[in-house]
């Protein structure tokens, strides 16, 4: 028993020192605290997490049940949800389908997707058919048809063998501003 009384002081000394070295936070940077959440919860690095917002809207959508047509959080589907994410994370207005959506982007070599980036699938098809946001490390969020908001790998054998490109969206006047600022419309 006296070794469990010294042990437990050890271990909560120990815990904190080491809680404290993984989540040391920059004073300047008041999202930090954010960012190692999502970091953690959806499964990216740090690095990635640079838009907050993004990941914050996708965190509050996940779980929603897939619905065709859907276009709120009893039921959505994937063109609606990447919609939605645009409208209110970029200020940016997007097509109403996967396919129109295509559209509208700048195709991405799979290598060069940055967070924010679309993914898009030709799933038993010869046209797209499925749409997804890319979130980084290899990830990305969408509403699957067989278990609603979700985040899912590309490197899966499943969205690896229906992957057909990446994209990002056209800019008016070819001026790229970063992804990292979620506030204000992409230009």
């Amino acid at each position: 028993m006296r070794k469990l009384t010294l042990l437990i002081p050890l271990l909560t000394i120990c815990l904190s020192t080491g809680l404290q070295a993984q989540t040391s936070t920059d004073p300047e940077d008041p999202d930090n605290l954010a960012k190692e959440y999502f970091s953690q919860i959806m499964g990216v690095a740090v690095s990635a997490t640079t838009n907050t917002k993004l990941y914050e809207f996708i965190y509050d959508w996940i779980g929603t049940p897939y619905r065709l047509g859907g276009n709120s959080k009893k039921g959505i589907d994937c063109s609606k949800f990447a919609y939605e994410l645009y409208n209110q994370v970029f200020n940016t207005p997007l097509g109403h389908n996967s396919r129109n959506i295509y559209t509208q982007v700048s195709p991405v070599k799979k290598s060069d997707l940055k967070a924010g980036d679309l993914v898009f699938f030709k799933i038993r098809s010869r046209s797209i058919t499925h749409v997804g946001v890319y979130i980084g490390d290899g990830k990305f969020a969408h509403a699957s048809s067989s278990r609603g908001v979700m985040i899912s790998a590309l490197d899966e054998a499943y969205w690896r063998r229906y992957y057909y490109d990446g994209g990002r969206m056209l800019m008016a006047d070819n001026n790229e501003e970063e992804y990292d600022n979620g506030a204000t419309r992409i230009n």
